[in-house]
């Protein structure tokens, strides 16, 4: 789950998941910024609020910018707000001094039980973050059971992903699949009640689904390319993910992208150096302090990682490589 929102009202902002060491990791934040997920706004205003001269706030979500409309004034023409996706944020700006990335669903997407992202208000089985294109109601209608269970077990990791989609395409031959309440109780016959603690049994069902319907990890690796080809020299790119496989691909990115080269064996010559497109200061990922937890909770499965970028020409993208889950077919 994102940071967007402890609250999303304008008078009273929502504190950003990592912000305090996000900020200290990228420090001092000075030059153009893109925040590549503006969702609320929390990091764009900590971005002005710590010195950055401009934003570039990228969001596929027209909420996102309706409520920027309001409280981006107070910015000027410090604020630039970008209608897309930020897997083409070259294409918006390039010598940039920083991007930023909080990966996943808002809680301002969330609260709306018509955007139908949480299996926890009753509403139309949507999840769709540019309120255009696939919803999920269309892929759990008309997914052959095979796609169904792959995409739970390859994007959401449920272990149950086989009975679910038996279960889904059973129910769904007696009434279509449309409502949020409709599919969190199917899913919910298919697994054993959690104990106290634990996640909601729909919990990685309605991950998965969402992941699909946006394409998130496919926006995700092209977006860590994009970034490469945007920022300038000594440019900083922050992403914070909420969930193993997105940290993983940011991780085996960055990873790919230090330099170096390794031998088949400690007989074989050593291969060329490879330049590397980004240094790391730190290279495990940055988590919240109890101090954060206690303020949100939500804060506890967020990981930060941060990298510099070089003057080396950009690299390649292996999609594989980083580790992206591989759908045989797209939605």
């Amino acid at each position: 789950m994102s940071a967007a929102a402890a609250s999303s009202s304008d008078k009273d902002p929502h504190i950003p998941v990592l912000i305090g060491p996000l900020l200290a990791a990228v420090g001092p934040v000075s030059g153009v910024w893109l925040d590549g997920t503006l969702g609320a706004g929390g990091y764009a205003r900590a971005l002005l609020e710590a010195g950055a001269d401009k934003v570039i706030g990228v969001d596929r979500d027209p909420l996102a910018h309706e409520m920027a409309a309001r409280w981006g004034a107070d910015y000027g023409d410090r604020l630039e707000l970008v209608q897309g996706v930020f897997s083409r944020m070259d294409s918006y700006a390039t010598e940039l001094d920083g991007v930023v990335l909080d990966l996943g669903v808002s809680s301002m997407q969330l609260d709306q039980a018509q955007r139908g992202f949480s299996f926890q208000k009753d509403g139309p089985l949507d999840m769709r973050m540019s309120q255009e294109g696939t919803t999920a109601a269309e892929i759990v209608n008309t997914a052959d059971e095979a796609d169904l269970a792959d995409i739970l077990f390859l994007y959401g990791e449920e272990r149950a992903s086989r009975r679910i989609a038996r279960a889904i395409v059973r129910a769904r031959t007696e009434a279509p699949i449309v409502t949020t309440a409709q599919l969190t109780a199917i899913v919910e016959k298919c697994l054993p009640r959690p104990k106290p603690g634990q996640a909601h049994p729909a919990t990685r069902s309605f991950q998965a689904l969402r992941i699909a319907v946006n394409d998130e990890y496919g926006e995700l690796a092209e977006g860590l390319a994009a970034a490469e080809r945007a920022l300038r020299p000594g440019g900083r790119l922050a992403v914070v993910t909420f969930h193993s496989v997105e940290d993983r691909m940011v991780k085996r990115f960055i990873q790919a992208r230090l330099g170096g080269a390794g031998r088949g064996s400690r007989h074989a010559p050593a291969a060329e150096e490879t330049p590397p497109q980004f240094t790391q200061a730190h290279r495990k990922a940055i988590g919240a302090d109890e101090t954060e937890l206690e303020i949100n909770p939500r804060a506890r499965s967020a990981r930060l990682r941060v990298a510099t970028r070089t003057d080396a020409p950009p690299a390649p993208l292996d999609r594989r490589a980083i580790g992206m889950p591989q759908l045989g077919k797209s939605f």
